[in-house]
């Protein structure tokens, strides 16, 4: 049997009170405390800067592993420090 959509049954955002709105995107801080913009940052990570004021606002549904590296490498930082869980 496959599960659809509304199957209560399905993990994901979707099914979790506030769904990914409870992951919160610090782009903003980090690239304030490395004096850096977003079109410096789109440069040097390849992602449109529409993409990252996307991210940056916390519109964002999803996030290709490769990009967060390419964010995490451009901006010296781990994962953690640009992404955070709010309860």
């Amino acid at each position: 049997m496959t599960r659809s959509r509304a199957d209560p049954g399905q993990a994901g955002a979707d099914n979790l009170p506030g769904g990914a709105a409870m992951i919160r995107v610090r782009l903003d801080a980090l690239l304030d405390d490395r004096g850096m913009t977003l079109t410096e940052l789109s440069d040097r990570v390849g992602v449109t800067v529409v993409n990252l004021s996307i991210l940056k606002n916390g519109r964002a549904r999803a996030i290709r592993f490769s990009t967060l590296a390419r964010l995490c490498e451009a901006l010296g930082c781990q994962p953690g420090d640009l992404l955070g869980y709010q309860q």
